[in-house]
């Protein structure tokens, strides 16, 4: 069992790469994922949404966004961004925060089993039940994930999505609503943490920023809140609506 008490003062100056997640993890442990054009890259539309920009305020990374989503009139998620140049249309935009383990107990989760490719039928179907957030085909390929299961059901379950130099992010955490209130969401978050932290890395997550009860747990559990975030859904200059 350990217990993250504090980011090291020496570690202040790798925070930064927190401000753009995904494009951090696309140009870095995750590159191998990667679809890239130039200042633009985004994940395999079967693994993951996200779509980064090496630097949002940058006119030419969304050029090379409008290259790598395809056709004029293309629809595409944008991370990070809060706003999008003239003849962009903004078809959605919502807001999140990020959450660092500061104080988090992390320990193994003996009773949690691994789960893979051949558990997606399984993870999808829990996903849909409880919207914990994106999950797809091949999201499973982004991290470890952990599940718990009861007479061979799976009912509760928790992984990593974004890993970026120095940080994972642990996501997925959900729990079939009729085992809620156990504890299991819990176990599953500190036994994710426990491996993400085997590894050298800090845990990190995001929620919606109108999830005050999922905020209050993640802080309870002791992880920090440290900034908003936003995210929009754009349609490229030119063409037909897709």
């Amino acid at each position: 069992m350990t217990l993250r008490t504090a980011l090291p003062a020496a570690d202040a100056p790798a925070v930064a790469v927190l401000d753009n997640p995904a494009w951090a993890a696309l140009t870095g442990p995750h590159a191998h994922l990667a679809e890239r054009v130039g200042l633009a890259a985004r994940y395999p539309v079967d693994v993951s949404p996200f779509t980064a920009l090496a630097d949002p305020a940058d006119p030419r990374a969304w050029q090379d966004l409008a290259a790598l989503a395809g056709p004029p009139g293309s629809t595409v998620p944008v991370t990070a961004a809060e706003g999008a140049p003239d003849g962009w249309e903004v078809l959605e935009s919502g807001a999140g925060v990020q959450l660092l383990a500061t104080a988090l107990r992390t320990e193994p989760a003996p009773e949690a089993v691994r789960l893979g490719p051949a558990d997606v039928p399984e993870m999808l179907d829990l996903v849909a039940r409880t919207r914990p957030g994106p999950f797809l085909p091949r999201t499973v390929l982004l991290g470890d994930y952990l599940g718990l299961r009861e007479d061979g059901r799976l009912i509760a379950m928790a992984g990593e999505r974004l890993r970026l130099p120095g940080w994972t992010e642990i996501s997925a955490v959900c729990t079939d609503p009729a085992h809620r209130g156990r504890g299991l969401a819990t176990r599953l978050v500190r036994a994710v943490a426990h491996g993400i932290e085997q590894r050298g890395d800090t845990p990190f997550l995001h929620t919606a920023a109108d999830n005050a009860a999922a905020i209050r747990l993640y802080r309870s559990l002791g992880f920090t809140l440290r900034r908003r975030t936003a995210f929009l859904l754009v349609r490229t200059p030119g063409g037909e609506p897709r």
